[in-house]
């Protein structure tokens, strides 16, 4: 191994530790038992991870220069597809790593994530800037259609080629060193801005007493009543500062002065001054990724990150954004009018002093004007709306549309007794598919939101290996025995993520770097969105939304009620996300500007004509998909890219002969679910669809005026 390679990461050390380190640490051995091996969650401590990433990066290291010391001709076997086997030790490290990570957070997991992030940082660098390495693949990429090459082959030599050189591969000397330290350091700060947030999140609790309830429904109470018995508690009442705790709590409590209370606890994360404040961290990561973006030739960090999204450019991407912007706060103005009229005819009636609608308010009229107009209430749904009957529903439609069986899986190790196992099998021939791990309810350590992971990739480089994912949740769980409810807006994420689920286990490629959801960032979130639109169907509903009290299915009239009011408070739903995309690309598009974000997110939103009375969906702040990674950065406008997308697709479906037609999911599953990154994405939906999408499916579907028409 070169010199220059074990300084950049000060490999030398980790080399010696490995022997030491790989001594009865389980995060180090071979996955055991059945389904090809399953992650040993319940043999690993904290104390095991810095030792096992370490040892394992040791150990991609020396096949990454084995590799690279090759003196023989390269082709794809002995370079794309052996840099494809490198690092298995170092893939199963960091599954579990990051299921403990984003799961299981205690304050000693946290340090170590402190210490790993620069060095996991400088291990990629240390990879892309392999001189000789990059050589070996350059000259493969050269031959690669002249030398036999499967189009998936060709592909994954591109995707590495391009990859490399991304990440600065043809820069000299001093700009790798910089590369090198740009990237350590932003890998410190992503940590630190994720770990602000979880403090934030988990250091607060709304604590309430019975007189504190006005409005709340039972299953409400319930929750809020659990949570404060797990926090020893068990004569009061809590309030989370998560969004499947606020949201609810927002919607339905008659006490104004806490649902301030919530709400700015809530969207004060990361905000408030003190020693878990984010505001510094991003004003660095925005000047340390315009530097990057400069270093690789890029204008701004938004270029770097659209060149090979479907977009393509920042300015594709804003003008599907300013395209729907215009028409969603003429809409948000329109509910504010109708939850203000009702504020004011309440006041009235009751000889008191009127209010001015706040964001703390938007939800509770809400949810008024829906009664008073579409005589639907949140709190009728609810009952019909329990966590494990949807879950059945989300296997009838894998069962249906994918041809997937789930079964309770048995002796399979998990990181909390809360998480459950299915096994994933072909109901035809009895074809192993997978695992799917479902992790449901809020717990102190675990970070909020909801989100699918893959902790072992579907592939058949040597033998077919099936895929693991996982779905995760934060639910207020309810006491012993109690079903827990959910809102429609929650049922239709559990949807979503089963669908980024269903993206990993439908994958039928060859190499794990191509399978299932490793693709485009505004495309990914294409199958997820569009399998959203099969929990409201009559055949879902019918059969699994039944009453938690009676079993009874949901009322005919009820769905039609629902159907009725599928575009209400669309101008709400729709701003507060684009308001979030909008700041975050202008955010990357200022370059090498120096930012205050507070006073950036306030100044862009002013200057957009933002309703006052609605606020970002995630604030700049505590903006996670933006800044605990690179992951969504420059990036948020991918779920109204793919929602473009999600709109037309639907629509064919629809005119195909409804949801359930087997020809067109056929398609579905062969174009887009299967492929993973085997293909671009634009071709991918082409093939499926027999066209591009358009804008107007979108419109049509949140109830917009299609571009160019006159309104109503």
């Amino acid at each position: 191994m070169s010199e220059s390679l074990l300084a950049r990461l000060g490999a030398a050390a980790l080399l010696a530790a490995a022997p030491a380190a790989a001594a009865d640490n389980p995060l180090l051995a071979p996955w055991s038992g059945s389904h090809g091996g399953v992650p040993p969650f319940d043999a690993v401590r904290v104390e095991h991870f810095r030792p096992a990433l370490e040892a394992a990066m040791a150990a991609k290291l020396a096949e990454i220069e084995a590799i690279a010391a090759r003196e023989d001709l390269p082709t794809f076997d002995n370079t794309v597809a052996a840099f494809e086997r490198a690092g298995a030790t170092l893939d199963r490290v960091t599954a579990i790593y990051s299921v403990f990570a984003g799961t299981m957070s205690t304050p000693e997991l946290r340090e170590v994530e402190r210490e790993m992030a620069p060095k996991q940082a400088a291990l990629d660098d240390a990879i892309t800037q392999n001189e000789r390495l990059f050589a070996r693949l350059e000259a493969v990429y050269a031959a690669r259609e002249t030398s036999g090459l499967t189009a998936e082959q060709q592909r994954l030599t591109w995707l590495h080629t391009t990859n490399f050189i991304r990440a600065g591969a043809k820069l000299d000397a001093a700009g790798k060193k910089r590369m090198s330290e740009i990237n350590q350091r932003l890998a410190e700060l992503y940590t630190s801005f994720r770990q602000n947030v979880l403090a934030d999140e988990t250091g607060w609790v709304l604590w309430l007493d019975e007189g504190d309830l006005a409005g709340l429904p039972e299953s409400e109470r319930s929750a809020a009543a659990a949570a404060a018995a797990e926090r020893g508690q068990p004569k009061r009442f809590a309030i989370l500062n998560t969004r499947s705790s606020m949201e609810p709590f927002l919607a339905s409590s008659a006490r104004r002065d806490l649902r301030e209370k919530v709400w700015r606890a809530y969207y004060g994360r990361g905000d408030n001054g003190d020693a878990h404040d984010n505001n510094g961290l991003i004003r660095e990561i925005l000047r340390l990724r315009a530097e990057r973006a400069k270093l690789l030739g890029f204008a701004t960090h938004a270029h770097w990150r659209l060149e090979r999204a479907m977009a393509k450019t920042p300015e594709r991407a804003m003008e599907l954004l300013e395209a729907v912007w215009a028409p969603a706060v003429a809409r948000a103005r329109e509910e504010v009018a109708d939850m203000q009229a009702i504020a004011d005819a309440e006041a009235a009636t009751a000889g008191t002093a009127p209010i001015t609608i706040e964001p703390w308010d938007y939800r509770f009229y809400a949810e008024k004007v829906r009664r008073a107009k579409y005589d639907l209430d949140a709190d009728q749904l609810k009952p019909y709306l329990q966590l494990e009957r949807l879950r059945e529903g989300m296997f009838h439609v894998a069962g249906e549309l994918f041809g997937f069986r789930f079964t309770p899986a048995t002796g399979i190790p998990v990181a909390h007794p809360d998480v459950r196992v299915w096994e994933v099998a072909d109901r035809e021939s009895g074809r192993p598919v997978g695992l799917w791990y479902f992790d449901p309810y809020a717990r102190t350590g675990k970070r909020s939101g909801a989100w699918m992971a893959t902790y072992r990739r579907q592939q058949r480089l040597d033998g077919e290996v099936t895929t693991i994912v996982s779905n995760n949740s934060n639910f207020a769980k309810g006491g012993p025995g109690e079903p827990v409810l959910v809102s429609w807006d929650d049922a239709e994420t559990l949807f979503h993520e089963f669908g980024h689920a269903l993206h990993g286990l439908s994958s039928r490629v060859t190499y794990p770097t191509l399978a299932g959801t490793a693709v485009a960032r505004d495309y990914v979130e294409f199958p997820s969105q569009l399998l959203e639109h099969w929990l409201s169907t009559p055949e879902v509903l019918g059969k699994f939304a039944t009453h938690v009290g009676t079993g009874e299915p949901i009322p005919t009239a009820l769905v039609e009620r629902l159907e009725r009011a599928a575009n209400f408070n669309q101008g709400f739903a729709t701003v507060e996300y684009l308001a979030s995309a909008l700041v975050d690309m202008k955010l990357h598009l200022a370059g090498d500007a120096e930012i205050d974000p507070d006073a950036f997110e306030r100044e862009t939103l002013a200057a957009l004509g933002m309703p006052r009375e609605i606020v970002m969906r995630h604030r700049t702040p505590h903006f996670s998909h933006v800044f605990s990674s690179d992951s969504y950065s420059a990036g948020y406008y991918s779920y109204l890219w793919a929602d473009t997308l999600t709109a037309d697709a639907w629509e064919a479906f629809t005119a195909a002969g409804g949801a359930w037609d087997r020809a067109m999911a056929k398609r579905l599953v062969e174009h887009v679910f299967s492929v993973g990154n085997t293909v671009d994405p634009a071709e991918g939906y082409r093939a499926f669809r027999g066209r591009d999408a358009g804008i107007e499916a979108l419109m049509r579907d949140r109830g917009f005026p299609l571009p160019g028409a006159a309104a109503d």
